[in-house]
This record gives structure tokens, sequence and C-alpha cells, in this order.
């Protein structure tokens, strides 16, 4: 049984929680994710990695209740048990396969957005701790929604973009790319998106307009996380490829967002698919 040692409301429905899981712990990598069970009648659920602590044996997860399995993980008090936490599960970001005298050397982007946040931490801080400190960009609709602001202040370099403009730019994401890059200049070695799927498709068409190498997360559409169901299939340089085991990140230039986000329709349709607590940051955040 895997205790919850600490939980925190982040914003109305997100909730932060540490688990004792010191064998997950001990392996984790930023980009991966773990499969968790609220109890034996449980569904399986992917929730992305948002931090690890190997001496603590603590990994670090976020939800955002949005159906029936999402509400019951964030009905879980401090205390209280997971019956499986499994993990870590899924490929490592790319950003740790870069030389360490090269990394140093790179200008990284990141862009969250809504709680797309929770799983770009845990990047933006390995970076930081390799002497590399990116730029992130998170996005909201208003800035009552924002979460890990302050956490990602401490790694990163922080602009914040909202659609009602209440904090930072006033504008979608891909506005603010514009301007970082269009026109003030700046310039950027990789890009990483992870998000809402609109979000990611023309934030991406953005970076990689300007010529970024950009990579996006398709965490949202993981239903079992083994490759065994088949749901998380998306068509990536024109391959059949599954987001649970080939991924979750994958060449932006090369996806087609069309028809993952059909797919992730497909879901929605159905109040009994896990897909209700995925698109919201599970397999990724």
């Amino acid at each position: 049984m895997f205790e919850i040692v600490s939980k925190r409301v982040l914003s109305p429905n997100i909730t932060e929680m540490k688990v004792f899981a010191p064998r997950v712990a001990k392996s984790a990598k930023p980009g991966q994710f773990v499969i968790v069970r609220t109890d034996e009648e449980g569904e399986r659920i992917p929730l992305t990695i948002c931090d690890y602590d190997s001496e603590a044996g603590t990994i670090t997860i976020v939800t955002q209740a949005v159906g029936y399995s999402s509400g019951k993980i964030n009905a879980l008090e401090e205390g209280e048990r997971f019956v499986d936490f499994a993990g870590p599960l899924g490929r490592p970001s790319d950003l740790l396969d870069i030389p360490a005298d090269e990394l140093k050397e790179k200008k990284i982007l990141f862009v969250a957005g809504g709680v797309g946040t929770a799983p770009v931490y845990p990047q933006a801080k390995w970076l930081c701790e390799h002497g590399c400190r990116p730029d992130v960009i998170i996005g909201a609709k208003t800035k009552d929604l924002f979460t890990y602001v302050e956490e990602m202040k401490e790694v990163a370099d922080v602009y914040l973009a909202t659609d009602d403009g209440s904090a930072g730019f006033h504008g979608m994401v891909p506005g603010l790319i514009d301007k970082l890059i269009g026109e003030e200049g700046r310039k950027y070695d990789h890009c990483v998106i992870i998000g809402p799927m609109i979000m990611m498709k023309f934030a991406s068409r953005a970076s990689v307009g300007y010529g970024i190498p950009t990579m996006v997360s398709l965490n949202a559409l993981m239903v079992d996380g083994t490759g065994m169901c088949g749901a998380c299939r998306v068509s990536v340089g024109g391959k059949t490829l599954f987001t649970c085991v080939d991924g979750p990140e994958f060449d932006a230039s090369l996806v087609d967002f069309d028809e993952a986000m059909r797919r992730q329709a497909m879901y929605r349709e159905n109040p009994k698919s896990n897909s209700d607590n995925h698109e919201k940051c599970k397999c990724h955040g």
C-alpha cells in the first residue's frame, strides 16, 4: 500500500499529492508516468510524475477532478493509501540524452497550458540542476487557474499568459511565443510543449515555424498505460505509434493533431471512459 504523505489543493478541483513509493522514486526520471488505483475496484489511472525525491522515497502527482475516478483520487486524504502505484513507465524526456557540456550551452523553451505546468516542472528542475536554466511560458484562461508558478520561478525564467489579461501577456500562448521570438528576437535550441491538445497544435505550429525542434506530450490520450488497449494510438510521421510505450513525447512537426483530437473527442463522449481523467494532466499533468 502506498501512503499519501502530504496533500495540497492547488486550485479548485486540482490537487497535489506526495506518495510514498520508494522503488518508483529511486528510478523515476522527468517525462515518465505512473499508474495508480485507489482501491481494489478502482480504475487504472495513468498520472504524470510531477516531481520525485529518491531520498525521501516520494513521488508527486497532480490530478484535476473532472470525472468519477479522478474525483476518487482527489477525495483521498493524507495518511490514506493507494492500493496500486506502478512505475515509472514511459520514455524519459529526450533532454536527458544531451551531453552535460552541450546542455549548458542550450537555450530551452517550455510551454505549459493549464495543468500541463505540473509535468513541465520536473524537466525544468532537472535542467536547472544540470546548469541550464530554461524559459517557461505558462498559459491559463485566467490567473486563478495557474499552478506551480512559484515553484517554476525557482528553476526557470517564467512568462505568464492569460486569455482574459488578468496576469502577464493578454492572449494565448502562441501569441506570447511570437512576442518572445518574433518581436524580442530570443533564440531557442529546443522547445517542449505540454497541455491541452488544441493548445499544443497551435503553439507547436508557432515554434516549428521559427525553426525550433519541438516536442509535445500526448499524455492526454493514455488510458491503459501499457500499450495493450490501443486507445492511445497516434500517427507520427505517417507511422502508428502508442503514446504510453513509444512516448509520451513526440516530434511536434510529425504529429497528426487532428487525428489525436478526434480520438480524444471519442473518449469524452463515453462517460465511463478513463479519458475524462487523463486529458487534464495525467500521463502526463
